[in-house]
């Protein structure tokens, strides 16, 4: 694989990273005390042209408690 999808590649992660963690942090600031110390989410990506679908399943919680 060439430098330039490896650079790209990680680039879009590193989007999809923060921009993921923004969107996660301000559902849970809006929907205040929900009751819940305990979410399950899940990521679809799909990638058009290389019939790509991956799934990645996971719970986020709190464990400060």
């Amino acid at each position: 694989m060439s430098d330039g999808y490896n650079m790209s590649m990680r680039k879009f992660l590193k989007q999809v990273g923060v921009t993921s963690q923004q969107a996660i942090e301000n559902a849970l600031r809006d929907a205040g005390d929900t009751g819940s110390k305990s979410f399950e989410a899940k990521v679809v990506l799909t990638i058009d042209g290389l019939e790509l679908e991956h799934v990645v399943t996971g719970t986020i919680k709190d464990d400060t408690e």
